[in-house]
């Protein structure tokens, strides 16, 4: 078994993770290449970055000795549908040397798996966007939201900077002094925190600078409420808490009021030691009480774990997963977000 590799991909939007794997746990290669994702990319782009990652994860290993490999891949309905694509990447597969099969699967099944061994379960993604989905036997089921900025990913680093926007103008149009929380969202857009001696120009300046760049560039703001929220700003924290609730109606649109399966936490603004984090586990415990909260880990260790369940050799998958991924990682229910 020490002799068999597994190699497993975790592709972004903003970053390309590899990882090569033995069946007793051992990482033999790791690499990283830009953000892969085809429906923001195109597949040929996102095919390169998979070979430059695969290339470096591989540079001390034998390709021979890859039996399976699974690639985690935002957009990955994108390239189920586009046959060119997948030749794409099964170009850059076998570029890389590799000879093996590999499954390419959805960047929300691989998070899942990130955070459990469990077969059923959820998981809850936010982070420019915002996802929910069921897992059942280790594969996607049912999934809520991730409908994009314009219809939907309430709760998501893109709801997050829209609101912070519009309490800013909801304050400029009621001719009152810009909070805390929207002085760092005018500073952000304008450069300075100064509202304009009429405050119809600073809004009106405010609109520009919002709509001659992309829309979903104003999740680029959430950081800004997410710190402010950590500063105790008042109106930030609201937005936070609002943002959780979004965010747990979203899970409670596919996981039964019973359920005591995990529910995985994965995306930037879910994982680590984030208000929002804290927000949703909160609302999380309230809602399904005796069931684990777990924090998303290494997507690419996922992915390879996945492939390897498909090989016969591996007769405990449940113990291989602890070995990559040792001890829990339960998500803490305090407002503080602490373990």
């Amino acid at each position: 078994m020490s002799d068999t590799v597994v190699v497993g991909l975790d592709i972004g939007g903003t970053s390309t993770r590899a990882t090569a794997l033995t069946l007793t746990g051992e990482r033999l290669g790791t690499g990283r290449a830009d953000g892969g994702n085809p429906t923001s990319h195109g597949a040929e782009r996102a095919a390169a970055e998979l070979l430059t990652a695969l290339r470096e994860t591989l540079r001390e290993v034998d390709p021979a000795r890859v039996r399976a490999g699974v690639i985690g891949l935002a957009g990955f309905g994108r390239l189920r549908a586009d046959p060119a694509g997948r030749a794409a990447f099964d170009r850059a597969w076998s570029d890389a040397g590799l000879r093996c099969p590999y499954a390419v699967h959805g960047d929300a099944l691989v998070g899942y798996a990130s955070g459990t061994a469990a077969p059923d379960g959820t998981i809850l993604i936010a982070g420019t966007g915002a996802i929910a989905a069921q897992v059942r036997d280790l594969r996607l089921d049912r999934v809520a939201d991730g409908h994009g900025w314009l219809l939907g990913d309430a709760g998501s680093g893109f709801w997050l900077g829209r609101e912070a926007v519009r309490r800013l103008l909801a304050d400029l149009d009621a001719d009152r002094i810009p909070g805390p929380l929207s002085r760092r969202v005018l500073g952000a857009l304008l450069g300075a925190d100064q509202v304009a001696e009429r405050p119809r120009d600073t809004v009106d300046a405010v609109v520009q600078a919002v709509t001659r760049r992309p829309p979903v560039q104003l999740a680029r703001l959430a950081p800004l409420v997410v710190s402010a929220a950590v500063d105790g700003e008042p109106v930030a924290a609201k937005l936070i808490h609002r943002a959780a609730a979004h965010l747990v109606t979203s899970v409670g649109r596919i996981r039964p009021d019973d359920a005591t399966t995990p529910l995985v936490l994965g995306g930037g603004l879910l994982t680590g030691d984030t208000p929002l984090g804290a927000a949703v586990r909160v609302e999380a415990g309230r809602r399904w009480p005796d069931a684990p909260v777990r924090s998303a880990g290494d997507g690419a260790v996922a992915a390879a774990w996945l492939a390897a369940r498909a090989l016969p050799e591996v007769t405990d998958p449940v113990a291989l997963h602890a070995l990559l991924f040792p001890g829990p990682r339960p998500a803490a229910a305090t407002p503080g977000g602490s373990s």
